[in-house]
């Protein structure tokens, strides 16, 4: 049976021998793909990073004490924009984690149209700095953020970083 339960598998023809390529290896155990959403109110900003926080512990990502406190930093920012931001047209928003053997990709998704764009640092303002720290996070641990579209019409904002941090003395 092939792998859909529809009858005998394909066999090569003519008695060639099968290709097979390197089977690639198991995924760590801490790798995986991780959403949940929340409204779009003050409190989810906490629970959004307890929440990573617990993740990250209970699957035993190899996270330095300040790659995690980073990702966690990233993670209420970009939940705050959402709640600041958004929350009037999207009163949900998701937040994703997505880990694989040498990174860690943080993201955050609600339905708002509008992409924000990280602001230049105003000293007589006491917020919009928020894009800006994420980016500047996201560059010291060598790593790449973005704001894209989705297929609904909102936006995700994401950051990837690697599990070795690339910071240079």
């Amino acid at each position: 049976m092939d792998d859909h339960g529809r009858g005998p598998a394909p066999r090569p023809a003519g008695g060639e021998a099968e290709l097979s390529g390197p089977t690639p290896p198991d995924p760590l155990p801490y790798e995986g793909v991780w959403r949940f959403t929340a409204s779009a109110v003050d409190a989810s900003v906490p629970q959004a990073r307890h929440a990573v926080r617990d993740l990250l512990h209970r699957q035993g990502v190899p996270v330095s004490e300040d790659l995690a406190q980073g990702i966690l930093l990233i993670v209420s920012e970009l939940v705050t924009n959402a709640v600041r931001h958004a929350a009037l047209l999207s009163p949900m928003l998701a937040v994703e984690i997505a880990v694989g053997a040498e990174w860690v990709r943080v993201s955050v998704e609600d339905n708002h149209p509008y992409r924000p764009t990280a602001l230049e640092a105003d000293h007589g303002r006491t917020g919009g700095r928020g894009l800006l720290l994420v980016r500047e996070i996201t560059r010291e641990a060598g790593g790449v953020c973005d704001v894209e579209h989705t297929s609904s019409g909102g936006k995700v904002i994401w950051a990837a970083l690697p599990l070795t941090s690339a910071r240079v003395p």
